[in-house]
Order: C-alpha cells, then sequence, then structure tokens
C-alpha cells in the first residue's frame, strides 16, 4: 500500500496521465474535464487543485480540490490517503460529488476532522443519452437570449432553493453571474408563457464526451402536464445537434417524476453518484 506521500499536487506536466484517468470515467469526471480544459493545472490561474495518488508515471487516483471535491479513479488505498492529506486543512470546498463508492467512503473517513455536513444525497443515478429523445420535443423551449436574464433569474434562484436547500443569493452577485453567463455562453434553455419561466435547463457541463444538464426545474403550477419530459427532450436534441455527442445527468433517486420523464426521452443509466453538501 503507498502512503500520504504518494499524494502530490499535479501540475501541467501530468497532463495526459490526468486525461487518461478522465477519460477511464468521462461522465462521472466531466466536471472536472470541464475546469482543466478551461484552466489549465496551474493553480495560480486554475480556481481548483488536482491531487494525485501513484508513483510517477504510473498515475491511479486523482482527487480534484475547489468549491466541489471530487475523487475520480480513487482506489481504496487512494481514499485513505486522500483523507489523510485533506483532513489535515480545514474544509474549503461547499460539496463532495463523485461516483458513489469513493464519496462515501471519503465522506466517512473526513467526517471527524471536517465535521457534520448539511445533506448526504447517497444514490443519485447518472443518467446518460446517445441519440435523439423518442418522444415529440417541445417546440416552446429554446435558448435564452441576453436580454432576457431578468426573465429568467427568478426560475434560477427558485430551482436552486429548492434543489439545494439553501439560497443563492446568500453568497452574493455571484449567482446572478452564473447565470448570466449560462445564457451568453448558449447553455441556458427556458420555456416562457405570459412573460414567466414554466420550464428551464442548463448545459451547466460540456467536455468533447458530453453535455451534463443541471437546474433542471418546472414552475410548481406547471408539474404534472408532462412539461418537463417535452422541455428535456427538446434540450436532449439541440445538445446532441449542436454541442456534444452524448447529454448526462445525474438525479436523486427518490425523484420520481424526474426518473420517469428521463426515462422516456431516452437516459439510460451508468453509474450512481453521491452528493455531499455542507
Amino acid at each position: 500500500m503507498l502512503t500520504k506521500s504518494a499524494v502530490r499536487q499535479l501540475g501541467e506536466a501530468e497532463r495526459p496521465e490526468i486525461e487518461r484517468l478522465l477519460t477511464s470515467d468521462p461522465y462521472i469526471a466531466a466536471q472536472v474535464w470541464e475546469r482543466i480544459a478551461a484552466r489549465g493545472l496551474g493553480w495560480w490561474r486554475s480556481d481548483g487543485r488536482i491531487y494525485g495518488y501513484g508513483p510517477r508515471g504510473r498515475l491511479e487516483s486523482i482527487c480534484w480540490l475547489g468549491t466541489q471535491l471530487t475523487p475520480v479513479a480513487a482506489t481504496s488505498d487512494a481514499i485513505v490517503a486522500f483523507a489523510d492529506v485533506l483532513g489535515r486543512f480545514g474544509r474549503t470546498c461547499t460539496s463532495i460529488v463523485g461516483q458513489r463508492d469513493q464519496v462515501i467512503d471519503l465522506w466517512d473517513r473526513l467526517t471527524p476532522r471536517w465535521g457534520r455536513a448539511r445533506d448526504v444525497r447517497a444514490v443519485q443515478p447518472l443518467l446518460v443519452a446517445s441519440g435523439p429523445a423518442p418522444v415529440p420535443a417541445d417546440p416552446g423551449v429554446r435558448l435564452m437570449r441576453a436580454d432576457e436574464i431578468d426573465v429568467l433569474f427568478p426560475a434560477a434562484v427558485a430551482m436552486y432553493t429548492e434543489e439545494v436547500g439553501v439560497s443563492p443569493l446568500d453568497g452574493g452577485r455571484g449567482y446572478r453571474q452564473r447565470v448570466a453567463d449560462l445564457v451568453k455562453s448558449g447553455r441556458a434553455y427556458a420555456k416562457i408563457v405570459d412573460g414567466r419561466v414554466v420550464f428551464k435547463a442548463d448545459l451547466a457541463v460540456i467536455t468533447p464526451h458530453t453535455a451534463q444538464v443541471q437546474g433542471v426545474w418546472v414552475d410548481p403550477k406547471w408539474r404534472g402536464r408532462g412539461i418537463a419530459t417535452a422541455g428535456m427532450a427538446a434540450v436532449v436534441n439541440d445538445a446532441l445537434r449542436r454541442v456534444a455527442p452524448t447529454v448526462s445527468l445525474y438525479v436523486n433517486d427518490y425523484n420520481v417524476p424526474a426518473r420517469r420523464a428521463y426515462k422516456s426521452c431516452g437516459f439510460q443509466q451508468v453509474a450512481e453518484l453521491a452528493t455531499v453538501l455542507f
């Protein structure tokens, strides 16, 4: 077994090995992949750091630490070593997200030093669609324009508050900028009726392998009418045509209506994730 000394911060020199591990889990590692592609591995320009486990030239596992902590291809020995190193620092991330067994094992080891979590979502099916939706798409679902950010923003806040359990506005102006960035980069979809958003979804992550959908929300007054299924069909079809060869997302196992809608749109489960929220 390798020891904690085998854990080291990685840089550009290790990029080929890092990309090898990211490719081995292209859906689980999608968020890490996009961050590295956008910012590189230099700590001075990245919004996070990546740690590796294993000797040089034979990297076995990696762990991304930014606002989110994500283990990738982490073996049991790597989890022990990562927890030992991370536990020496105070918690800086707002969540741990990744393959279920890796996240739960890592969190069990970090709990004594990091304290209790606000919520642990222990079973989140990871779903992938690789072909057009087999159900009719809603023609009213479209990409938002830059002049519609004010229309979209209340729905984005409602979605985040409902999903995460806290308001995104507590952190100041950053969330509005995030919504604006999604709109301006052609990643934010919505259906608007009488000036209000009744359905929304975002392509939160884009890699060469997949477009990962997050932020799916239906106005409570419109639920139960099949709007999520038709809306997601529109998102899947456009993302496959315009952005990536697959569309992926993860969902809480207890969200039966959402899982039913995703299944109708052609999504199939490929793994299980877990999320720890602070």
